[in-house]
């Protein structure tokens, strides 16, 4: 079974940086699709970056040009470097791991790391 392990939220005052890391049970090259949501209080899921097997990353405008996605296979992990970190940005952050299968998308979940950005 796929396990995906987030870690590196906190606080942090606005205008300032957090990594976040996803520890994946497997190589994140087997995966057809990762990124990151985001779930604030009140609000739905809401999809932050993602990047292909091949590397190519896609970003919700809100974060481009401060947030970067990428992926170290040699220690089966995703990171989501966050800079300029705004208020707004406060949320749980969750990764995802999408396989092909026949049917489709098998996606699996991480548990959450809590993002907040408060003075």
């Amino acid at each position: 079974q796929l396990q995906l392990v987030e870690s590196g939220g906190g606080l942090v005052q606005p205008g300032g940086s957090l990594r976040l890391s996803c520890a994946a049970s497997g190589s994140i090259f087997s995966f057809a699709f990762m990124g990151w949501y985001r779930q604030a209080p009140g609000k739905q899921r809401e999809l932050v970056a993602m990047m292909t097997s091949g590397g190519t990353t896609n970003y919700a405008d809100f974060v481009k040009g401060r947030f970067t996605i990428s992926g170290d296979n040699a220690k089966s992990a995703l990171y989501l470097q966050m800079n300029t970190l705004k208020p707004e940005d406060t949320a749980a952050y969750y990764c995802f791991a999408d396989r092909m299968r026949p049917g489709g998308l098998d996606r699996s979940w991480g548990q959450g790391t809590q993002v907040t950005v408060s003075s």
